[in-house]
């Protein structure tokens, strides 16, 4: 039961942070203002920031290291919880996961100055 809440917070984390990617950006273009809320695109900088830093430094996510320490080998997962493991750990090397995660965290940089975030009160950000 342990992993598989972690494994559910995991993909939590991961859709909290492809969906920053894909609506901050469709956000600003339909002008929709929480886009520009700045603790969540801190939130979502800083997310980013430590999945981009344990790459570089060789690490696998504390989150799959974790899960792998709760659940053993030697238990059946449940069917849908086979599928969302699959879905969220992939056969790739460390500098394969390394090399994506940077460039998503550019790409985040990049929105940061593109779609520039507003504090409370409405100021922008310089």
């Amino acid at each position: 039961m342990a992993a598989l809440s972690i494994l559910l917070l995991h993909v939590a984390l991961i859709a909290f942070n492809v969906a920053g990617c894909v609506l901050v950006p469709v956000g600003a273009w339909r002008g929709w203002r929480w886009v520009r809320e700045f603790w969540w695109r801190l939130a979502h900088l800083l997310s980013l920031a430590v999945v981009a830093l344990q790459a570089l430094f060789g690490r696998a996510c504390f989150l799959t290291i974790w899960q792998g320490d709760v659940s053993g080998h030697a238990h059946v997962q449940p069917l849908i919880a086979g599928w969302i493991d699959r879905l969220v750990y992939w056969p790739l090397p460390l500098w394969g996961f390394a090399i994506a995660y940077v460039a998503l965290f550019a790409y985040v940089i990049a929105l940061w100055v593109w779609v520039r975030p507003r504090r409370s009160g409405g100021k922008r950000l310089r």
